[in-house]
């Protein structure tokens, strides 16, 4: 019985790991909405971290962070660009260990979450979505302004938005394209995490 259990763990880890390299490496991974660009790989992350544990969720936030810094190193993005090119551990830094982070602390609140409210489970799983797009933002921005705030490039971009310190930078530097993805992600995250739930604890 443990070993079905332990092989059934590792296919569903593989199919979500594989389901996000297909999101990142296609458009299926990015919405966009206007000229924002809306990332959505924080939703496999979510529902492996509510339906499989803290393990799960700091195994695909590993993946996640290792697409984005293959991306950075790749010079995707002019900030990525700009980042590896003055550090790249500082680079690693802010695109993998802040989404393994992100994984496994999203599963820990969501297993604490459903501990103090054991009979709102369908609410837990859409706060969990939510929480693990919310700890995205958080974590990557906050390794952000840690690590490379006094980039050029970066005052280059506060200046050009009116931030005068590193709070208001995040706030408008993430603006609506953040709230996009916490909704993206508390929606499709909760609607797929629950129904699995109640599928894993009857068989």
């Amino acid at each position: 019985m443990k070993k079905r259990t332990n092989v059934r763990w590792l296919t569903q880890l593989a199919l979500l790991v594989a389901i996000l390299l297909v999101m990142n490496y296609t458009p299926l991974g990015y919405l966009q909405v206007g000229l924002l660009s809306a990332s959505l790989l924080s939703v496999p992350v979510a529902i492996g971290a509510m339906t499989m544990g803290p393990l799960a969720g700091t195994i695909l936030g590993a993946a996640f962070g290792i697409t984005s810094f293959l991306q950075a190193m790749e010079g995707k993005s002019l900030l990525s660009t700009a980042m590896f090119s003055a550090s790249p551990a500082g680079t690693f830094v802010v695109c993998v260990v802040s989404r393994v982070l992100m994984g496994l602390c999203a599963a820990l609140l969501f297993r604490a979450l459903c501990k103090l409210l054991p009979k709102w489970e369908k609410f837990c799983c859409f706060a969990g979505g939510l929480l693990t797009a919310l700890l995205n933002t958080v974590f990557f921005m906050g390794a952000l302004v840690l690590l490379f705030y006094d980039l050029p490039y970066v005052q280059d971009a506060a200046q050009n938005m009116g931030a005068t310190n590193a709070l208001m930078f995040i706030v408008m530097f993430v603006g609506v394209q953040a709230v996009i993805e916490w909704i993206i992600c508390c929606v499709v995250a909760g609607a797929v995490a629950l129904p699995v739930r109640k599928y894993l604890k009857l068989n």
